[in-house]
């Protein structure tokens, strides 16, 4: 990162296809980096030392790995062993909604900005190619950007918060083309709702085909290490 770069931003980072193509694209944006993830009680840490492995390529400023509980809440089947991962895409909110998921870790990236002087947070939502998660509409970002404006001393006395989410509008498709043309080796992360403790990805979870289609779609070949 050039000596003069003043621009901080927070970063959400989870190891997958589109934080690490929001990473890029922020580094490339000119922002010093702070990369963000977390141990939610998920089912497989692969995520995790992806999300390790992406900030430590991309040279980020710092990268911190927040441990919460929510596992112990349930409800989901990304954190309950109990509740099996689906292979079809389902009508509705699927059980792999994680309850709260995004406002939690926003609600903690928020307090890290507020803490570096950062007025910039990304996130890799989408609203295109996604599992009907309602932390993941345009409206909910713009919710909470609100409230991160009302509920700071940095919102109310510095000019307040900026929170990006430049993959909203796109396919997974042209995620992919996006973060192609920025050098991302997607072969370094994980998307499965199941990936093994190698973050090999099962390919029959409604993640795994949805990246499938992605990289055929764009007519690229798909780098993703699987079981099978």
């Amino acid at each position: 990162m050039n000596s003069t770069t003043t621009k901080r931003a927070v970063i959400l980072v989870s190891g997958g296809l589109d934080s690490a193509t929001v990473l890029a694209y922020t580094q490339q944006q000119g922002y010093e980096c702070f990369a963000l993830s977390f141990d939610y009680g998920q089912r497989h840490r692969s995520e995790l030392i992806a999300a390790k492995e992406l900030s430590k390529h991309f040279n980020v400023a710092d990268h911190k790995t927040i441990k919460l509980g929510m596992g112990e809440f349930g409800g989901s089947a990304l954190t309950d062993s109990h509740i099996d991962v689906p292979t079809e895409q389902s009508d509705g909110i699927p059980v792999t909604y994680v309850p709260a998921r995004n406002t939690v870790f926003l609600s903690l990236a928020l307090g890290w900005a507020e803490v570096l002087g950062a007025k910039d947070i990304f996130i890799g939502v989408n609203a295109v190619d996604y599992s009907g998660y309602p932390d993941c509409r345009p409206a909910f970002i713009e919710a909470f950007e609100t409230l991160a404006n009302l509920a700071t001393k940095a919102g109310v006395e510095q000019g307040g918060f900026n929170i990006h989410t430049p993959l909203i509008k796109l396919s997974k498709a042209e995620i992919i083309e996006l973060g192609t043309r920025l050098n991302v080796d997607y072969s370094h992360t994980v998307s499965c709702y199941q990936a093994d403790t190698n973050g090999l990805a099962c390919g029959t979870c409604e993640s795994c085909n949805i990246r499938q289609e992605g990289f055929k779609q764009a007519g690229l070949a798909d780098p993703t290490r699987y079981l099978l």
